[in-house]
C-alpha cells in the first residue's frame, strides 16, 4: 500500500499480467469466465461513517465472497496497525481471518477494495492457481480480482496529488486500467461511471489505449498502415523478430512459413500458415480473429 509515498506508473509488469490472464483462462475455461459478466456494483460495497465498523466490514466481505461464488467461505475481519493494506491466513477454510490496516478505520470507502484482493487470494487458493514467486503471485491476484469484476474498487482507491498519495494493490494504476479495459472490451461494460477518483479515470483511459493496441497488431486486420508495412517487410525476409515483437515467423512441419502471435483476448499463442486473409478461432478463449497473414 502506497500511503503518502511515490506511486509507480506505466506498464512494468505487463508481461506477467498477460501471463495471469492466460493462466486464468486455462484454469477456469472460457465458459466459467463468462459467468462473471456483472461486476461488483457500488451499492453492494457502500460504507458510510455512520455504519458500525466491524458489522459493515463483515457485510462488505460477504458481498465480495458472494461475487466470487464462494458461498461456504466466511471471512472474519479485524483491524490492526501494519505496513500492508491487509493480510489473510489461507487455510482449508471455511473460515478465513483477514486483518485490515488501521488506516481503513477512517477510510471506510476503501474497505471493499482491500477485501476484494484478499477474497481473490482465497479464490485462487481453492483453484490451486499460483505463480512461482510472491511478487508474481500478487500480480496474479490483482489481475484476477480485476478481470473477474471486483478490481475496479482497487483502481478507484488510487488517489494522488502534489502532497499525498494512496494506492492499493501491486499493479500500477495504468496496469489496473489495462486489465479493467480487457474486461470492458470482453463484456461491453463501462466501469468508468463508478469511479470517484479522477486519477483512477485517467489511469483507466491509459490502460484502455494499451488494451486497444493489443487488437491493432499484425497480423490482425485491425493493424494500422505502419504496422502492416513493417509486417510485410518482415514476412518477405522472414527475419528473426526482435524481443517484444507482437509476432514471429518460423517454418511449419511441411516447410511452409508460419506466423505466431498472441490472442488479444487471452494471450494464448496462435500459429497460422502465411497465406493471406484468414479467419481464425483461438483454441483457448474461442475468440474469432480476422487476420491477414
Amino acid at each position: 500500500m502506497a500511503n503518502g509515498g511515490p506511486v509507480e506508473h506505466g506498464f512494468p509488469h505487463l508481461e506477467t499480467v498477460r501471463d495471469a490472464i492466460n493462466a486464468l483462462y486455462r484454469r477456469l475455461s472460457p465458459t466459467t469466465v463468462q459467468t462473471f459478466t456483472t461486476s461488483v456494483v457500488p451499492a453492494d460495497v457502500a460504507f458510510c461513517d455512520t455504519d458500525d465498523l466491524h458489522l459493515g466490514a463483515q457485510r462488505v466481505a460477504r458481498e465480495i465472497v458472494r461475487h466470487f461464488r464462494l458461498p461456504d467461505a466466511r471471512l472474519i475481519v479485524c483491524f490492526r496497525e501494519m505496513t500492508h493494506a491487509a493480510n489473510i491466513e489461507l487455510t482449508a477454510g471455511p473460515e478465513y481471518f483477514v486483518e485490515l490496516n488501521d488506516r481503513f478505520r477512517t477510510h471506510r470507502e476503501d474497505i471493499g477494495a482491500a477485501l476484494a484482493h484478499e477474497v481473490a487470494h482465497v479464490y485462487l487458493h481453492r483453484l490451486d492457481l499460483a505463480f512461482p514467486t510472491t511478487a508474481e503471485n500478487e500480480i496474479l491476484t490483482d489481475t484476477v480480482t480485476t478481470y473477474l469484476g471486483a478490481g475496479w474498487l482497487l483502481l478507484d482507491a488510487y488517489r494522488e496529488d502534489g502532497v499525498s498519495s494512496q494506492k492499493l494493490g501491486y499493479l500500477t494504476p495504468e496496469e489496473f486500467g489495462y486489465v479493467l479495459a480487457k474486461r470492458s472490451l470482453l463484456f461491453q461494460e463501462d466501469p468508468s461511471v463508478w469511479f470517484t477518483s479522477a486519477q483512477a479515470y485517467t489511469a483507466y483511459t491509459k490502460g484502455l489505449a494499451q488494451a486497444r493496441r493489443d487488437e491493432q497488431q499484425p497480423p490482425l486486420t485491425g493493424a494500422g498502415w505502419a504496422g502492416r508495412r513493417r509486417y510485410a517487410h518482415d514476412r518477405r525476409h522472414a527475419v528473426p523478430s526482435p524481443p517484444g515483437s507482437p509476432y514471429s515467423f518460423a517454418p511449419g512441419p511441411s516447410g511452409d512459413l508460419r506466423v505466431s502471435f498472441l490472442c488479444p483476448t487471452c494471450h494464448q499463442r496462435i500459429r497460422l500458415p502465411v497465406r493471406g486473409r484468414v479467419r481464425a478461432r483461438c483454441g483457448l478463449c474461442r475468440t474469432v480473429l480476422e487476420c491477414d497473414t
